[in-house]
């Protein structure tokens, strides 16, 4: 992978609001491929006391966001497919992995597991992506 485009990554996801609010931290990228992690705190957490359906899909989201991209092509979601399997404790910390299935020059499709720091799975998804053609605008900065 262009090292370019991996440490605009990392600053550009270091400094996205969002997930700074819900502590998603990218741990690896690679061509189509993913890592981000995070530790659920309390106000993550739904009525029943677990880590909000929410807060998991913006975790697997960050993953997918990242390795769609990963290619320095601007790339969109168009459809994203969760099961959640069970249920995520706050404080226990959780990763995504985005793995890219397939790709070509205008789709591509994603699996992404999430895991507890137990490695029981939590959430697993499809995600389709759509490949415009402009370079990412973080590249040009």
């Amino acid at each position: 992978m262009d090292d370019e485009i991996r440490s605009s990554f990392f600053q550009t996801v270091g400094k996205e609001g969002y997930s700074r609010k819900l502590g998603l931290k990218l741990v690896d990228v690679k061509p189509g491929n993913a890592i981000v992690r995070m530790v659920p705190r309390g106000d993550d957490t739904n009525i029943f006391g677990t880590v909000h359906g929410g807060v998991i899909f913006s975790l697997m989201d960050e993953a997918f966001q990242v390795s769609c991209n990963s290619h320095g092509r601007v790339a969109v979601a168009l459809n994203v497919n969760v099961v959640f399997h069970n249920p995520a404790k706050e404080g226990r910390g959780l990763k995504a992995e985005s793995r890219e299935i397939h790709c070509s020059q205008k789709t591509a499709t994603y699996e992404i597991k999430v895991t507890d720091e137990e490695n029981v799975l939590i959430a697993s998804c499809q995600a389709l992506a759509y490949r415009k053609k402009e370079r990412l605008p973080f590249l040009d900065r």
